[in-house]
């Protein structure tokens, strides 16, 4: 069996990575044109991109980075080049975590080796992957630790999912759901909640027998909603919706980085592992995909139903320490205003009701989460 080393991290490191939505800037649909989109870039472009599965998608990537308002600066920057590059090409970048209209059925496969592989092996579960989300690397410093922050995270990822919900949307219908990426992603054989591993010996074993039995084509199909990564040397926390804007994603960042590193101090501190039964994962992820910040959780110390508002003013009352620390405290709190607030998914489903038309969702959305001044405004 292969050996897979885990690269240390001596300091709990930044990166997060950005997958949005390429539309047309007239018809608001979705429109595979990433290949046009690099062609306008700098030749550095790789540094700013890279191509996903489907040609509507790209995803923008940070640099390693120490702290949320340095990868705010990394962020920024991209995204301006890349909105000047959208620009040209009468395009604009959609942020929410499926699109209000858009079918799976019109859009096309990036041309790429890997990526025909995955859909030979998937088929139409691989086809139907138009979704966004946000994902967020923590650096730690062993994979025995990154394999213990998984299990430990756990309980906190329906409270996380909760904050993003974006994808109210399938096929131009309203679902009933806040989070309608998040039952596409389960569809896969290897997403949705990971399996309980005890040490990283245990996860090596579980890759390499999943590779050797042709389960899988590599360990990058491995999309756990958490899942160590042994190259970056990072726990990466994958269960989120792509939230609507940046600020929002900064936000929702700091929490992941906050919460990694708490759970990093508690366990070089000693302390015991709190069972927390995987069903009662299951029931408050499946609430937070059903009802967004509208949901009611079950705490899973004290086994009371509270709402996301509650578990979010619990969290950040607790990690304010680990955020003056890590230098984040205002990003942090603004994860109180976004539990107290109506979701990205419903701020979508609002706008419909209000204009009756799914393109002015995407039309008002792109607009307000535009970086860069609208061409012809100040």
């Amino acid at each position: 069996m292969e050996t897979i080393h885990f690269t240390s991290n001596a300091r709990p490191t930044l990166g997060i990575e950005i997958e949005l939505g390429l539309v047309d800037d007239h018809t608001m649909a979705l429109s595979s044109s990433f290949a046009n989109l690099t062609e306008r870039l700098p030749k550095n472009h790789e540094a700013l991109l890279k191509p996903e599965l489907m040609q509507c998608v790209i995803e923008i990537i940070t640099d390693v980075c120490e702290t949320v308002d340095e990868a705010e600066t990394d962020l920024t920057q991209k995204i301006t080049a890349i909105e000047a590059a959208t620009d040209e090409l009468g395009l604009r970048l959609w942020w929410g975590a499926t699109h209000p209209f858009s079918s799976w059925r019109e859009q096309q496969v990036t041309p790429d080796e890997r990526y025909y592989q995955l859909v030979e092996l998937l088929q139409e579960l691989a086809r139907r992957l138009v979704t966004f989300g946000l994902h967020v690397h923590v650096g730690v410093d062993s994979g025995d630790k990154a394999v213990m922050i998984c299990d430990r995270i756990l309980r906190h990822l329906p409270t996380l999912l909760a904050l993003s919900c974006s994808s109210p949307f399938w096929e131009g219908r309203q679902t009933g759901l806040q989070s309608h990426r998040s039952k596409v992603m389960e569809g896969l054989p290897t997403a949705g909640l990971p399996t309980l591993m005890r040490n990283w010996s245990e996860y090596v074993w579980l890759v390499n027998h999943m590779v050797d039995t042709g389960f899988i084509n590599t360990i990058r199909e491995i999309w756990w909603d958490v899942r160590p990564h042994h190259a970056f040397g990072t726990v990466e926390v994958r269960v989120c919706d792509m939230p609507g804007n940046l600020e929002d994603t900064l936000a929702i960042s700091a929490l992941i980085q906050c919460l990694v590193k708490a759970l990093s101090d508690e366990i070089d501190g000693g302390t015991y592992q709190h069972d927390c039964h995987p069903m009662m994962v299951r029931q408050n992820k499946w609430r937070a995909t059903r009802f967004g910040t509208g949901a009611h959780l079950v705490d899973s110390f004290t086994y009371q139903v509270v709402t996301v508002a509650q578990a979010v003013d619990n969290l950040v009352d607790r990690l304010t320490p680990v955020a003056a620390n890590l230098g984040c405290e205002h990003h942090l709190e603004r994860c109180r205003h976004i539990a107290a607030s109506p979701s990205w998914a419903d701020r979508q489903m609002s706008i419909l009701a209000e204009t009756g038309s799914a393109e002015e969702i995407v039309r008002q959305l792109t607009e307000v989460s535009r970086i860069s001044p609208i061409l012809g405004k100040s």
